[in-house]
């Protein structure tokens, strides 16, 4: 979109009411604009057409490997010895003091984690039992282990993460990369969207919407299983021949519309019914990983036809292949509690990353293997971390579980520019707060969209009279995350 359509199609009754005082004069000139924003807009044939960024950058697309609910980093990545040692002792009151839980109240016990750690890599970095194949890509993973947010519930801290406000209505930051970027293949959406476990995250379709962009550059979800994309099927008595027949038809009205009041989402809705036309033929196709070797499969864990983390690791190296642009995975199950079984940081925990890390691991090696990781950035981690004490509701059960903590946790990068085998940051020895190189969320969006070639406070879009950005007015480039 030009920026003399951007600004009639955002003009509010504040900006009128301004410029009345030109007189006739300003209203001609706003009706020549006009004309001029109509003939660029028919001009504009594929708004996900590739563009450059601002400068050359490491990477070229994304894989977002989100773990819903906020995986227990204590457990996992974030090695606390001293904690440990002093397992069930009453909480110091210090990390406590005008500090507010979701579950916890009181004087909680401290938790030590029950997974046994070790140094691994060249690297030293620490990891957990829990994720045996991780250690050996353990020199790709560039660990952040001073990550902060904003918010302690879900979705909010959701939508903080991923549009840059806690609150509903921004757009997400695959929809922020395609806006920016477009898309390598055109069959096929800039950004799309894997679902496993069978639950929407914690955010809904908020966490990969496209907010007041055009709904061109939302996520598209993506299945497994059935038809990889809903209703993009021809229905029953409908050949693809009168599919384009209907798809032509429909073309002239919106072109007629869009000729008429050069609305923008007229141009998208075209634009959007040619893609589903185009992805009839090429998703199934990309979609089918049945094709895929039984080795490649193996290493996985993958099974055609399966809903599942591994398949959906999969099938993110097979979209980016194809040139897909932004890939995000969620993977509902992460909300280590302790309220029951599966939700404990013991075996639960251990069940529950035999499910992520086989398939993450190989998703790494994969890449590596067909040259696709150096400009691939692979960002793994939840909305916020786990308390180093025991949740309150389960203070004297047997099953061990952590409270929501945003303070600080554990992400991870790899490839795409990142710093393989690097750790940044540090927690102080119980795990309560960052004593060195916080990272804020904002800050990690600014990262991003850096390795990606694009200055975070210059990609931006005029909505209601205003600049937007993704990173709102807040976020730094974390320069030593990259390589």
């Amino acid at each position: 979109m030009n920026n003399i359509e951007q600004y009639l199609q955002q003009a509010t009754r504040r900006h009128f009411l301004q410029n009345t005082g030109i007189g006739l004069g300003s209203i001609a000139l706003g009706s020549m604009f006009a004309d001029q924003s109509r003939a660029a807009s028919r001009e504009v044939a594929n708004p996900l057409a590739a563009k450059d960024p601002h400068f050359t950058p490491k990477a070229k697309r994304v894989i977002y490997l989100h773990m819903t609910g906020s995986p227990p980093n204590l457990d996992m990545f974030d090695y606390k010895p001293e904690l440990v040692k002093r397992d069930d002792e009453d909480c110091p009151d210090d990390f406590l003091e005008g500090k507010r839980f979701a579950f916890t109240t009181g004087v909680p016990k401290l938790l030590g984690t029950p997974q046994k750690f070790t140094q691994v890599g060249e690297s030293g970095t620490w990891m957990s039992e829990a994720v045996p194949h991780l250690h050996e890509v353990a020199d790709d993973m560039c660990m952040i282990h001073s990550m902060t947010t904003d918010q302690f519930n879900h979705a909010p801290a959701e939508l903080l993460l991923y549009t840059g406000s806690a609150q509903s209505g921004r757009p997400s930051i695959g929809s922020w990369v395609t806006y920016g970027l477009g898309t390598e293949n055109q069959n096929l959406p800039g950004f799309v969207v894997l679902i496993s476990s069978g639950v929407q995250p914690n955010g809904g379709n908020k966490s990969f919407g496209s907010g007041f962009l055009p709904s061109v550059y939302q996520g598209v979800q993506c299945r497994s299983q059935g038809d990889p994309v809903l209703y993009v099927s021809n229905p029953k008595g409908m050949s693809r021949d009168i599919r384009r027949l209907s798809l032509d038809a429909l073309k002239d009205l919106n072109e007629i519309q869009a000729n008429q009041n050069g609305d923008p989402e007229t141009l998208t809705r075209i634009a959007q019914y040619e893609l589903a036309y185009r992805m009839q033929v090429s998703v199934p196709e990309v979609m089918d990983i049945s094709k895929e070797t039984k080795k490649t499969l193996e290493s996985y864990g993958a099974e055609p036809g399966a809903s599942s983390l591994a398949n959906n690791c999969l099938l993110a190296r097979r979209l980016v292949e194809a040139g897909v642009r932004y890939v995000q995975l969620f993977d509902w199950g992460w909300d280590f509690h302790g309220t029951g079984a599966g939700t404990g940081i013991g075996d639960g925990l251990k069940n529950k990353c035999a499910t992520m890390d086989k398939p993450v691991a190989a998703l790494i090696k994969d890449l590596k293997q067909r040259g696709l990781f150096e400009d691939t950035l692979i960002v793994w981690g939840g909305e916020f971390g786990r308390t180093p004490f025991r949740e309150g509701r389960t203070a004297k059960s047997k099953i061990l579980g952590r409270d929501h903590y945003p303070d600080c946790y554990t992400m991870w990068l790899a490839g795409g520019g990142a710093k393989g085998g690097y750790n940044y940051g540090q927690t102080d020895e119980l795990g309560f707060g960052i004593v060195e190189n916080k990272v804020h969320v904002h800050d990690l969006q600014a990262t991003i969209m850096h390795l990606l070639g694009f200055h975070h406070d210059k990609l931006t879009y005029r909505f209601q009279g205003r600049d937007y950005r993704l990173t709102d007015v807040h976020g730094n480039v974390v320069h030593n995350l990259i390589s």
